[in-house]
């Protein structure tokens, strides 16, 4: 490096664009990625593209990835057998200590935590500050635990910060000028009064999310409180949605937040968990590119040239289905077309440094209601208003519109770029474009709808929606849309095993407006299913899963309904049939043989039955129009079908497997074949004389000898062994209870009777 070198600090957003413009990097010796370790998804695909110039263009660029805890191995791998080389920083030298809640708590639970280690940590940071000098940086998983933790700090004695992304800029800006009492405009409890300002030698306690792990240098912390939490992105590919997760720090991200502690000074940090539970935390965090959508990732490999991202030299491959579900997106709009390929309207996209949803919102609503006015409702979903802003986006548009907040002036800012950016280049409004039509809430909603086509949703009472994703949806108690019969909805989550996703942002829309955005999924046909409990036919117009028009279907086709009796079958069991005692004994028959002597009998399990409805269910079956047509079908004289005629053993039925077996007595006694061996209860006295025990197919029966009052006496496969040995302890048991009945002193010798004594 000498005098003319240039150094330049840039986003890996913008250092994606430039490459995307300009792949060579003209005028660039080299590339540092720093913080590599983060694994953001831009971050990742800016080192495969950085890769792929190295390779093709300019082999003489220099890569440097940088980071003090990340993957060094994997990427000096990627890098082509890279050099690792470590430096020491200036970093002081940091104390653990182990500081594990006392009593156990419950792990994290989507966004919940358990209230029990959130006391600790308070209590932790009280310990700290009475054993430690110099102020105190406190790491927890979100907005909501900080408050929590700010609460339980009332009294401390210090000045309490709250610091992500949605504080103030004065607090934030405080924060890092190492400045004294600055109070929290939003009067969250155990934050400082203005009254406090500038009190002199006074410590602060800094409350943060993981904004404050790596990417910021606090002034004056030598303590930090590690809550061992963080919230990391989950995405449902099939219905759009998103929603954090609460899960375990991971070990570089704690090491990173320890450091935090030495940046100025020897330091402390106070883990929240145990030396033991430390060696089970995962090394590294999750990667972005296998939790996150990949929607704007599938279009920059599209517009790179690469649509599979296949050839792309990635730390880890995108998975399939987030990928294939982000693909269908960007046809969806137009981004892409049917090979994958980028069209010039994604290339367009792709430089709108937008998500390429609402880079199509941008570019359909501008046509629609006007550049300015597009561009401001895009502004409003490209970053999320304040919850204080409320859930109606046309009301928060007209918030932001009069604001003088911090949040109002990003905004206004990222209009003027993205009404700029629309009417760049082959983007021009065209006459009377600005003019545009409709108020507020059409517009809002209109736009709204064009970025997610899939949140279009109905109303179905008492502020629950169907959007036609399929997904459930609800408002919050209070909310002033619960009364609009469709809404287009801009932001949901779906917390962990909820059955419905919350609506955060969404703005009012009618049927039109639902069927011109999410055209592409409107369907119309003739439906034959199985639905509660029966064949139901009609006439269906659908916008996904929302249901726009129904009408009953009076004639319905024989292929259709007997389709939809088959799955009813496949739902609900072959019992939908008429099985009476006999169908049930020869199903019970057929299993038997089928078990013991295999083919040719049949299976008649359900599922080798369903799959061969047409050899013994037909013609009553196509016949049947609805489930009362099945119950009458005689399950037994179908059944008789599957007899093996052709080889002439069916009539070999009633040997092999009889139905009743005569006993010495003279009696036919029912068999039974519903378990795993052949059962005949009868009662003892009919069975004297018989020394062997009967056989079917070869199978030994299992004898219920039965009382005189039919009660079990005993079970035995081996008579002749019963009657040499257990014979005599039933005699003497129930020769007193029944003596009327004959109990011979040698039953194999004796005359078997269903008889009395006096009546014999």
């Amino acid at each position: 490096m000498g005098r003319a070198t240039v150094v330049e600090v840039v986003t890996t957003g913008v250092l994606l664009q430039r490459l995307q413009r300009d792949p060579e990097l003209a005028g660039v010796d080299a590339v540092i990625l720093d913080e590599c370790h983060e694994r953001h998804l831009d971050a990742d695909t800016v080192a495969a593209f950085l890769l792929d110039v190295r390779t093709a263009l300019r082999p003489e660029l220099r890569l440097v990835a940088a980071s003090a805890t990340t993957d060094a191995a994997g990427w000096a791998r990627l890098l082509g057998d890279a050099p690792v080389v470590t430096a020491r920083d200036v970093s002081y030298p940091v104390e653990v200590v182990w500081a594990p809640p006392g009593s156990p708590v419950r792990p994290p639970h989507g966004m919940r935590v358990d209230p029990a280690l959130l006391t600790h940590v308070a209590s932790v940071v009280r310990r700290a500050l009475a054993e430690r000098d110099g102020d105190l940086l406190c790491f927890l998983p979100g907005v909501g635990e900080i408050g929590r933790v700010a609460g339980q700090l009332e009294g401390l004695g210090a000045e309490v910060l709250q610091v992500h992304g949605r504080a103030p800029a004065a607090v934030q800006d405080a924060v890092l000028a190492g400045s004294r009492g600055v109070p929290d405009p939003a009067g969250s409890p155990g934050v400082s009064a203005p009254d406090a300002v500038g009190a002199p030698g006074r410590r602060r306690v800094v409350l943060a999310t993981a904004v404050a792990e790596s990417s910021l240098t606090v002034p004056g912390v030598r303590i930090v409180v590690d809550a061992g939490l963080a919230r990391e992105p989950r995405t449902d590919h099939a219905r759009g949605l998103g929603a954090l997760t609460t899960v375990r720090v991971s070990q570089a991200g704690a090491a990173q937040r320890a450091g935090r502690a030495g940046r100025e000074a020897p330091g402390t940090v106070y883990r929240c968990w145990s030396e033991a539970e430390d060696t089970r935390l995962t090394r590294f965090p999750s990667p972005e590119i296998k939790v996150a959508d990949l929607t704007a990732f599938a279009l920059q490999a599209a517009c790179w040239g690469d649509p599979s991202a296949d050839g792309l030299a990635l730390l880890d491959p995108p998975p399939a289905g987030a990928l294939a579900a982000a693909r269908s997106v960007l046809g969806a709009i137009g981004a892409v077309d049917e090979a994958g390929r980028a069209t010039g309207r994604g290339v367009r996209m792709s430089r709108l440094g937008l998500h390429p949803r609402l880079a199509r919102a941008l570019l359909d609503g501008a046509a629609e209601v006007g550049t300015r006015r597009a561009a401001e409702v895009v502004a409003l979903l490209s970053e999320e208003p304040p919850r204080e802003y409320g859930d109606d986006l046309a009301a928060a548009w007209r918030t932001a519109r009069r604001g003088g907040d911090g949040y109002a002036t990003r905004w206004r800012q990222e209009v003027r770029r993205l009404a700029s950016a629309a009417d760049g280049p082959g983007g021009g409004s065209g006459p009377g474009r600005e003019a545009g039509s409709g108020g507020d809430d059409v517009v809002a909603g209109l736009v709204t709808a064009l970025a997610f086509p899939e949140r279009v949703a109905r109303a179905r009472g008492a502020g629950a929606f169907l959007m036609v994703s399929g997904t459930g949806a609800e408002l919050g108690q209070g909310s002033g849309l619960r009364g609009a019969p469709w809404l287009a909805v801009a932001v949901a989550d779906r917390p962990a095993h909820a059955a419905s996703a919350r609506v955060r942002l969404a703005a009012v829309i009618d049927e039109e407006t639902a069927r011109s955005a999410a055209g592409h999924l409107r369907v119309a046909g003739d439906e034959v299913r199985w639905e509660d409990g029966d064949v139901v036919a009609r006439r269906v117009e659908r916008l996904g899963a929302v249901d726009l028009a129904v009408r009953p279907l009076k004639s319905p086709g024989p292929g259709p309904v007997r389709h939809a009796l088959l799955d009813g079958l496949a739902r609900h069991g072959l019992g939908l049939l008429r099985w009476t005692r006999d169908a049930q004994g020869l199903r019970e028959r057929l299993d038997f043989l089928h078990r013991e002597l295999g083919a040719p009998w049949p299976d008649v399990s359900d599922a080798a039955l369903l799959s061969r409805t047409e050899d013994w269910l037909e013609p009553e079956l196509s016949r049947a129009r609805r489930r009362s047509d099945l119950e009458r079908i005689d399950a037994g004289q179908a059944l008789r079908r599957l007899l093996p005629w052709a080889s002439g053993d069916a009539a070999r039925l009633d040997e092999l497997a009889p139905e009743r077996i005569e006993v010495p007595s003279g009696s036919r006694v029912r068999v039974e074949y519903g378990g795993p061996q052949p059962v005949l209860a009868v009662k003892l006295q009919e069975l004297f004389g018989l020394a062997e025990t009967p056989r079917v197919a070869g199978v030994p029966v299992l004898v219920h000898l039965l009382s005189p009052a039919g009660r079990p006496a005993a079970v035995t496969a081996d008579l002749a062994s019963f009657w040499r040995d257990g014979y005599r302890s039933v005699r003497a048991e129930l020769r007193g209870r029944y003596p009327r009945h004959p109990w011979p002193e040698d039953p194999s010798a004796a005359v078997a009777t269903r008889r009395t004594n006096n009546r014999r």
